[in-house]
């Protein structure tokens, strides 16, 4: 039986405790703990919200608008932070393996979003081999429309810039802002059907609920996952 994801960060993050410095590890909980604790929830995109149109760069090239997206139905959305994020290279093949599969039965589409500039942001998909379309959020415009966006804090900057580490020089966006890990499903209407935002970024949204989301939505009964 394969492992949940949240076991599988549950496993990155014990592999960290046994290999980092300290003074580093102790930046990284605190960070992603202000994260959880300051989370403002209210501004996430609710359920129910309808979303106006948008447009991603496909990292093999071309352009996905949001009316392409929701052409023939619902679709999911997975918002991660850039292609050499150690968590995110976890996520992206547990969704390749427990989501899209099913999603592809079912004609819906599974995109992952990271506001990584594309020539950047392809080497995650060529590294695992993903069949899920990955696609650039320019400037993070919809991920801020949507509320799920954060800066690293003072401690992270610094120990970022120790290491001669921008993450606006990573993802060529020139800021320190990153989306929070967030699933969206969008129902063929442009409504929000299912939202998920996860401050903390090790951890993360199980395939399940999704799955059941889109099933309810196209009026299909829910196969088992295997984990």
């Amino acid at each position: 039986m394969s492992k949940s994801l949240n076991r599988l960060l549950a496993d990155l993050h014990a592999e960290r405790v046994a290999t980092w410095e300290p003074a580093a590890l102790q930046v990284n909980i605190n960070q992603r703990q202000r994260l959880v604790d300051e989370a403002k929830v209210d501004d996430y995109v609710q359920i129910g919200d309808k979303l106006a149109p948008f447009t991603l760069l496909n990292v093999e090239g071309g352009e996905l608008n949001r009316d392409l997206l929701l052409a023939d139905g619902p679709a999911v959305l997975i918002f991660f932070r850039f292609a050499g994020c150690p968590a995110c290279n976890i996520a992206l093949p547990y969704y390749e393996r427990q989501l899209y599969p099913r999603l592809r039965e079912l004609g819906v589409p599974l995109v992952a979003v990271s506001p990584q500039v594309p020539e950047r942001l392809v080497e995650i998909k060529t590294r695992h081999h993903l069949q899920l379309q990955v696609t650039s959020d320019p400037d993070n415009n919809l991920g801020r429309r949507l509320g799920i966006l954060y800066s690293f804090d003072e401690a992270s900057r610094k120990a970022a810039l120790a290491k001669g580490n921008f993450i606006g020089d990573t993802t060529g966006t020139g800021t320190w802002e990153l989306p929070q890990p967030t699933v969206v499903v969008i129902a063929q209407d442009g409504t929000v059907a299912f939202v998920e935002v996860s401050p903390d970024w090790l951890v993360r949204t199980e395939a399940e609920p999704v799955l059941h989301v889109v099933e309810q939505l196209l009026g299909h009964t829910a196969l088992p996952i295997a984990i």
